[in-house]
């Protein structure tokens, strides 16, 4: 098997942790690129996506204020499709910056985490 870099062993160390006290809730994954923020919320036990949001139609770019956007419409969305707590997946990336603000945004708008 090869070596594994430092961000998977992060990712896999984060979401091995997350699936053990999820509880059954969905979980908000989080996915930043260089140009864009991506984010949906995922219902692992029935294997399919409940809500995505993302900067791709925005001309705004990847900025915090794009990942704040993100993390509002996401809630919005969430709670149209009648999910209110969920568990946050950072994945590999560290917490702050725009993942900080997408969760910060989307705690505003009403998900629970």
């Amino acid at each position: 098997m090869a070596k594994l870099s430092l961000f998977e062993r992060r990712r896999r160390r984060v979401r091995t942790a997350l699936k053990a006290h999820s509880g059954g809730r969905p979980r908000l994954s989080v996915h930043r690129s260089g140009r864009h923020i991506y984010a949906q919320i995922i219902d692992d036990a029935a294997g399919r996506t409940v809500v995505a949001a993302n900067t791709l139609g925005s001309k705004a770019g990847a900025n915090i204020q794009a990942a704040a956007e993100v993390g509002k419409a996401l809630a919005e969305a969430a709670k149209k499709a009648g999910v209110t707590t969920v568990v946050f997946d950072r994945g590999g990336f560290l917490f702050h910056g725009r993942v900080k603000a997408l969760a910060d945004a989307a705690r505003e708008g009403g998900l629970e985490f």
